[in-house]
């Protein structure tokens, strides 16, 4: 392809950047790869060697260079001698053999290994790390879950017990899966790793070799010829377990509890998942929450705001408060009472109960009430209320 204009074949002007290459060769890989065109294949196979090419040479930053000067990034053809092996040497697209392993060439397996995946199917793996994650230690399955609780119960915590469906060990195998007075064996497929190399030849010029899950052990590196008759070799069980949880004071609505190692069962020597627990707080007749703080409103006479008087204020664990409020309190008027609300999580200190007062005015008074309330009006200089008059005057 010497006299190819390799900005030309990926389709950027020669000012683009490394990141506009790669983005412009991984899109025309995956149009023209061969097996993407079962219907043009010939013509597939050379844009996709064309396009590879353009590539190694404009993602390399000293093959760029002297392509942008001398039109070739063949040193030999550039005057530098035969002694450089230049890109005849590359393998892969001069019917060489690429081996797709975990390094790559040339950012090959950064810009192209998702679609190498794609080709082989799931069992391909970029670096085998899902075989060889199967094989080891793997975490078992958390689960989630939610509980209800009232406003009084997050005030004061609460112990509370839900059922949940779950796996769990399975006791007639202690978890191995093997029929009791048999055992587990190594794979002999794999022996053990839980993955399979596999050579596979694209469009007849570049061999590809993947890392795939073992079929035999699916992954494991096991092999399991008696299986358990009670969990049929899987090691667990499906059942409906019962747990305790304390709830802490202070929880809020929305927050979630974690209980470590209460999930499913760890495979392979794994540790156990996880149960999440979604707290929802139902809320309260009487009294809101402000962060930490409790905030209610207490009604009052006009007789006790005018005089000041001792009030009970509810608390939300259900005991009274004994307060005194100063005469000529007006509505609307807050007060706060320290360190009676909502203890702070993971700390020792608490919020505040902070209740604003609502002065009620009578609708209704006796006769005597409404003579002790005029006299008040004339101490006070005020004008007497207006008489309502009959119909005829």
């Amino acid at each position: 392809m010497a006299n190819k204009d390799y900005y030309e074949v990926l389709g950027v002007s020669k000012n683009a950047s490394d990141d506009e290459i790669k983005k412009a060769y991984r899109k025309l890989a995956k149009k023209w790869h061969p097996d993407a065109n079962p219907d043009n294949k010939k013509e597939a196979e050379e844009k996709f060697k064309q396009i590879g090419e353009a590539y190694s040479v404009l993602s390399d930053p000293q093959k760029r260079k002297m392509y942008d000067q001398f039109g070739t990034a063949d040193p030999s053809q550039a005057g530098y001698g035969s002694g450089f092996n230049g890109f005849n040497g590359f393998n892969g697209f001069n019917g060489g053999t690429y081996t797709y392993t975990t390094s790559g060439f040339d950012g090959f397996d950064d810009v192209f290994g998702d679609f190498v995946s794609s080709i082989f199917g799931g069992g391909a793996s970029r670096r085998g790390s899902s075989a060889r994650a199967s094989s080891g230690p793997q975490k078992g399955n958390d689960l989630k879950t939610s509980i209800n609780i009232t406003f009084e119960e997050s005030f004061t915590g609460v112990i509370k017990e839900f059922d949940i469906s779950k796996n769990v060990k399975c006791e007639t195998c202690n978890g191995t899966g093997a029929k009791p007075g048999t055992s587990v064996e190594t794979c002999h497929v794999c022996h053990g790793t839980g993955q399979v190399r596999k050579n596979q030849t694209i469009g007849g010029f570049a061999t590809f070799q993947t890392v795939g899950t073992c079929e035999n052990c699916r992954g494991t590196g096991k092999v399991i010829k008696e299986p358990c008759d009670d969990c049929n070799g899987k090691g667990t069980i499906r059942k409906n377990v019962r747990i305790k949880v304390e709830i802490p004071a202070g929880i809020q609505d929305g927050q979630t509890l974690r209980l470590q190692g209460k999930g499913e069962p760890g495979r392979n020597g794994g540790e156990n998942g996880d149960i999440y627990i979604d707290i929802n707080v139902k809320s309260s007749r009487i009294f809101t929450r402000n962060k930490n703080d409790v905030e209610c409103t207490i009604p009052i006479t006009i007789t006790q705001a005018t005089l000041g008087a001792e009030l009970k204020i509810p608390q939300v664990n259900g005991d009274d408060i004994l307060f005194t409020i100063p005469e000529g309190t007006q509505t609307g008027t807050k007060f706060t009472i320290r360190d009676k609300g909502f203890k702070k999580l993971n700390s020792n200190s608490y919020g505040d109960l902070i209740f604003t007062v609502q002065v009620q005015t009578p609708k209704r008074l006796s006769r005597e009430q409404r003579e002790l309330m005029m006299k008040l009006a004339q101490t006070m200089n005020e004008q007497p209320p207006v008489k309502k008059k009959g119909i005829f005057g």
